[in-house]
Parts: C-alpha cells; sequence; structure tokens
C-alpha cells in the first residue's frame, strides 16, 4: 500500500503538468533553431552570391584596367635584348672590351698629377727613412748584448 501511495505523490497532476510544460519548452526551443538555422542559411548564400558578384566585377574591372598594349610591348623589347648578344661575335667581344680596358688604363693616368706623384715619392722617401732608422736600432742592440 504504501508504494501505491508513494507513486500517487510522484505522479500527481501538478507533477505531470511540470514536465510536460518542460517537454514543450524543449520542443519550441528545437523548433526555433530548425527555423533559424534554415533562415540564417538562406541568408548566408544570399550573401555568398554577393560577395560572389562583387569579387567578379573587381575582377572584371582590374583586367579592363590592365595595360595590355603596353604588356606586349615591354615583352617584345625583352625578346629584342635577349637575342642582340648572341649575334654578337665572341671575337668582336673581346676586342670591344680590350679596347674599354685600355680607354679605362688611359683616364687613370691621365687623372694622376704632378702633386700626387710627389705626395707619392714624399711617402717613399719617409718609409725609406723608417726602415733605415729601425734596421740602426736593431744593429745597436745587437752590438750592447755581445
Amino acid at each position: 500500500m504504501e508504494t501505491q501511495q508513494s507513486w500517487r505523490l510522484k505522479l500527481s497532476f501538478r507533477n505531470a503538468t511540470i514536465f510536460l510544460c518542460f517537454f514543450n519548452v524543449i520542443a519550441v526551443l528545437l523548433l526555433l533553431q530548425g527555423f533559424l538555422s534554415s533562415y540564417s542559411s538562406s541568408f548566408n548564400t544570399n550573401l555568398n552570391s554577393v560577395k560572389l558578384r562583387s569579387i567578379r566585377e573587381s575582377e572584371e574591372t582590374r583586367r579592363a584596367m590592365q595595360p595590355l598594349e603596353l604588356i606586349k610591348r615591354v615583352k617584345e623589347i625583352q625578346q629584342e635584348t635577349y637575342t642582340e648578344p648572341e649575334m654578337l661575335e665572341p671575337k668582336e667581344t673581346k676586342q670591344t672590351s680590350a679596347i674599354d680596358l685600355t680607354k679605362r688604363l688611359k683616364d687613370i693616368r691621365s687623372l694622376t698629377d704632378a702633386g700626387s706623384v710627389k705626395a707619392l715619392e714624399e711617402w717613399r722617401k719617409r718609409k725609406t727613412e723608417r726602415q733605415r732608422l729601425r734596421e740602426l736600432e736593431k744593429n745597436r742592440t745587437i752590438t750592447s748584448q755581445a
């Protein structure tokens, strides 16, 4: 008997109403989630199509703004410059480089003036004088030690 009464207390109308309301709230939340997810996915597809359209338009405008004629001309010029060195013979390049080298050497010699030659001679004299003094000092130390 006590077990029947304990079940009756647990299955009262009040407890059944609370359980049914709780179940209804969960069902409503699940339905709302389903509706909102379908709405957001349709919104995302609309948003994605708008983004794709704007990306395509920007790509088209970027391509339209490229100077195609200029690019073609630059490529032609680059191809011309790459073919020109191959057309020269090796002897000619050696001769021209030798001529350039001799011209540079002549220019360097002409740039040296008399003042720099004098300065170089004075430096050489000082250097030899210092070396001579060092040799004398070495000889003095050797003779004093012996």
